[in-house]
Order: structure tokens, then sequence, then C-alpha cells
């Protein structure tokens, strides 16, 4: 975890997921935390949008080109595996029974992490452009009014 004051776009008590809005994995993770996040608890955030460039900037991460997951909460963030548990932690039962793999040392978790990131496109493939969100995820996405 990292702390600094709200990057734009996000206020107190916000949980934010940026996510790689051309990857198919990523947009499957996107559509799950939306059918499985009842209470609403987090909005989502294309790392492609300017929203997204802008949050990932404030948090002196590349814009160019996208290797993680962050999880932010108001003024901290997350990143690979803690970004996961943060966010499957959120959700209740029956995904927070993932956190018991919070016991495996960081360095593990993250490099199982990475080995998925770094070859996602190959594996799951990818999108030509971002995947606008359909009218029934309305208020589930950071956006300018």
């Amino acid at each position: 975890m990292r702390q600094t004051h709200n990057p734009p776009y996000i206020k107190d008590g916000d949980c934010i997921i940026l996510f790689d809005g051309v990857c198919k994995l990523c947009n499957a993770w996107a559509n799950f935390i939306i059918d499985k996040d009842a209470n609403r608890t987090f909005k989502l955030c294309s790392v492609q949008s300017a929203e997204g460039k802008a949050i990932l900037d404030h948090f002196n991460y590349p814009t160019d080109y996208y290797e993680t997951m962050l999880y932010v909460e108001g003024n901290r963030f997350y990143e690979k595996s803690t970004a996961f548990f943060g966010v499957v932690d959120k959700l209740g039962y029956p995904w927070k029974m993932f956190c018991v793999f919070r016991v495996l040392p960081i360095s593990l978790r993250d490099w199982i992490y990475d080995r998925i990131a770094l070859n996602r496109y190959r594996i799951f493939g990818r999108y030509d452009y971002c995947v606008l969100p359909s009218a029934d995820h309305k208020g589930r996405y950071i956006h300018e009014d």
C-alpha cells in the first residue's frame, strides 16, 4: 500500500478498480465485479480513458503500457496480488475465501500475478478498442461529467 493525497476523480471512501480496457481477461474481471458486487462498492475505470491516465499519472505509473491492475481506496492504492486480495475481500463470501492465499509471501504472489498479467493478451486475447460499458452498467464507471 502506498499513500498520497486523493488522485483526480476519486473522493474519500471511493473504491476504484483500474483495469486494461482492451484486455479480454481484464474486461471479464470488470464484468465479474459488476455482477458480484451487490453492494455497489466498486467503481471501474479503464486505464486507457482520460480519467484512468490521470489517476495513473498521479501515482507515477506509466500511461502508455499497463502491467498491473490498481485498486484505489481514496488516497491509498494497491497493485498486483495485493490489489486482487483487496477487491475479493470486499466482495464478501464466497469470493473472500481466496484471501487464504495471502499467507504466501508477497514476492511469490506477485510473481504469479506477473506471469498472468504479462501474458494476458497472448493467452486471453485483446480487443482492438476499449469496450464501452452497457446501459445497465450506468454509474459503475468513472467518467467526466
